[in-house]
């Protein structure tokens, strides 16, 4: 018997080989259709997906065989990774130097073997899709060009893998940053709050106590002051909701009526009734996640509001249902959004850079919240508007 000669690339191809992240994996249905299919075409009793590993030959798939693995040292795959040859094909072991005594052969009866090289994208030689018999023999044509095409699918399958292990990796890492984010948010916004609420209680304090003394400049810089502290408070609650909001979507379903849903809306939205609200749908009554809805619309409503500077504001609220969805329309006649925002409407941090009814100019993240709480509840959202004529935001929710 002649050991199979480790490849001069070694090193670099047993890194290949490990970076799919199938050794010692179970069984799957994807790879044991093809060993299945492939003894079926070929006609033989055995066919293996193999990976050779450090010392041994790790069987991904066998159909045929009891057993996973067996040494790397009697491989026939080990022989068939080192030729040039599309497939290796050897018609009776036993009669082949390299393989008298092998254990394959004396004692599991590997008589006829062909191999066809799994290559990755690199071209270094992963493993072998393989077919054994009892008995001396050979392949047909159809035989030979059916094992080089399955091949092929194999090392598709192992990259489909290796794709979606990145992919796995990229989402965990990005949920580890999205939770530091969070936590960090959340600190910031702790350690920020109790001296700003500060510098607003001295300002308005200090305002009060000296009216009679300061001149008007001192206290238009007052002024300035509380303003820019409320914004700055603004800020970081909108940061800290922003990060917040993955987790409404986590509360469970209730029903909602339709009349309650506006009186609610109401109240947070307009408590000093400067708008005429007007709702209408199909439908009377929803099953929603209902936190997660109530800060959407609050938040659309809040800038329809905000953001109109008619004397008469109309907030119309649309709610149609379907047979797998819910769709809102909320539409303003405020300002408008100009065109070359409506794009990047929903982005973190923009903003149009225009004030609202009171003076202030927005943290553009409200709008991005809205948006990333449609979609983690399964929805999309999307913007029309015109200038000086008002807005109208329309997402969905699917019921499942």
């Amino acid at each position: 018997m002649i050991a199979p000669e480790i490849p001069k690339n070694e090193k670099y191809r047993q890194i290949a080989v490990e970076k799919y992240g199938l050794l010692d994996t179970l069984s799957e249905e994807n790879f044991d259709n093809i060993t299945s299919i492939m003894a079926y075409v070929c006609d033989v009793p055995i066919s293996l997906i193999t990976l050779l590993d450090k010392k041994r030959n790790f069987l991904k798939s066998h159909y045929g065989v009891p057993f996973n693995e067996s040494p790397r040292e009697i491989s026939f795959c080990g022989h068939a990774i080192n030729s040039d040859d599309p497939i290796t094909i050897i018609k009776d072991s036993r009669e082949d130097e390299r393989f008298i005594g092998n254990p394959l052969v004396t004692e599991h009866k590997a008589i006829f073997y062909a191999g066809a090289p799994l290559v990755d994208a690199d071209g270094f030689k992963l493993g072998t899709l393989c077919v054994y018999d009892t008995k001396p023999r050979e392949l047909t044509s159809q035989q030979k060009d059916a094992l080089l095409a399955m091949s092929k699918q194999v090392v598709n399958l192992f990259e489909q893998r290796y794709q979606n292990l990145k992919l796995r990796q990229l989402r965990d890492k990005l949920e580890k940053r999205n939770e530091d984010l969070k936590k960090f948010a959340s600190v910031v916004s702790h350690d920020l709050k109790s001296p700003l609420a500060n510098i607003i209680s001295l300002t308005v304090l200090l305002e009060d106590d000296n009216k009679d003394i300061l001149n008007e400049e001192s206290l238009q810089y007052l002024e300035y002051l509380r303003t820019s502290s409320y914004s700055l408070k603004d800020y970081i609650d909108g940061i800290l909701n922003f990060y917040k909001s993955d987790d409404l979507v986590q509360n469970k379903k209730e029903n909602i009526h339709i009349d309650n849903l506006l009186e609610e809306l109401k109240q947070i939205t307009d408590s000093e009734h400067k708008a005429t609200f007007y709702i209408s749908g199909n439908t009377n009554e929803l099953l929603v996640n209902k936190s997660a809805l109530m800060q959407v619309l609050v938040n659309l409503i809040t800038n329809g509001i905000k953001y109109n500077s008619k004397s008469e504001i109309v907030i119309d609220i649309s709610i149609e249902e379907t047979s797998d969805q819910y769709e809102f329309s909320v539409t303003d006649n405020g300002n408008g959004i100009p065109q070359d925002y409506l794009e990047k409407i929903f982005d973190l941090f923009t903003v149009v850079g225009v004030e609202d009814r009171d003076g202030n100019v927005g943290t553009g993240i409200g709008l991005a919240t809205v948006k990333k709480i449609v979609q983690n509840l399964g929805g999309n959202i999307a913007v029309s508007s015109t200038e000086k004529q008002g807005s109208t935001f329309t997402f969905t929710i699917p019921k499942n």
